[in-house]
C-alpha cells in the first residue's frame, strides 16, 4: 500500500505547487485548503466503499473514474477561463477526489495482484513528473489545463475500460476471482484458435 500511499503524498504537493503558482496562496497557509482536500480524499473511500461489494464492481469503478473525469474536464476549462480562485480550486478537488480516490482504492487494490509493485511506482513517478513540468513555474496556466484534460481522458478512457473489461468479482474470495480470470483467459485463446484454423 505504500505506493498509494506515495501517489497521495505526491499529489499534495503538487496541488500546493497550483495554490502557491497560479492562485497566490502563501506557503505557509496552502496546508489549510488541502486539509479540505485530505477530507475530500478519505471520505470518498469511507463513504462509498462498501458500494463496490454492493453495488458491483464494474458499475462502481467505472462510475468513479467516468464522473470524476467529466468533472475534471470542466475544471479544467473553468480554469483555463479564470473562473477558479484558491477556494473553489479546492472545492472543485474536494469534489472530483471525493469520487476519484474511492475509484482509485478500489483499482489499486484490484490490480493489486496482478501489475508489479516496481511497475506502478514508476507509472505514478512518470505521472507526476510530468505534472509537475507542466505547473512549471506558474506562467503558463494554459500547460495546466492540458494536463488536466489529458487527465480527465486517461480517466475517461480507465472508466470505458472497466466498464467492458471489468469482472463480477464483488463478494468474491481471491480464488474464485482468479478462476474468473483464468476462464476469459482461456475463452480468448479459444477466440484466437478459432480465428487462426
Amino acid at each position: 500500500m505504500s505506493g498509494h500511499a506515495d501517489s497521495k503524498a505526491s499529489r499534495l504537493r503538487e496541488h500546493t505547487l497550483v495554490l502557491t503558482k497560479f492562485h497566490g496562496v502563501r506557503a505557509e497557509s496552502a496546508p489549510l485548503f488541502l486539509i479540505a482536500f485530505a477530507v475530500g480524499n478519505l471520505a470518498g473511500p469511507l463513504t462509498l466503499g462498501h458500494l463496490f461489494d454492493t453495488i458491483g464492481r464494474r458499475p462502481m469503478i467505472s462510475g468513479t473514474y467516468l464522473l470524476p473525469g467529466v468533472l475534471l474536464a470542466i475544471t479544467a476549462l473553468l480554469f483555463d477561463a479564470g473562473w477558479l480562485g484558491a477556494v473553489t480550486q479546492t472545492v472543485a478537488w474536494c469534489v472530483i477526489f471525493f469520487f476519484a480516490s474511492a475509484g482509485a482504492s478500489s483499482a489499486y487494490l484490484t490490480v493489486s495482484e496482478i501489475f508489479l509493485l516496481a511497475v506502478r511506482a514508476q507509472a505514478i513517478a512518470v505521472f507526476f513528473a510530468i505534472y509537475g513540468a507542466l505547473i512549471g513555474d506558474g506562467g503558463n496556466p494554459r500547460d495546466l489545463t492540458l494536463g488536466y484534460l489529458l487527465g480527465a481522458g486517461v480517466m475517461l478512457i480507465g472508466g470505458v475500460v472497466a466498464l467492458v473489461l471489468c469482472i463480477p468479482a464483488e463478494r468474491k474470495s481471491l480464488e474464485e476471482i482468479a478462476l474468473l480470470l483464468s476462464a476469459v483467459r482461456l475463452r480468448a485463446e479459444g477466440v484466437a484458435q478459432q480465428g487462426s484454423g
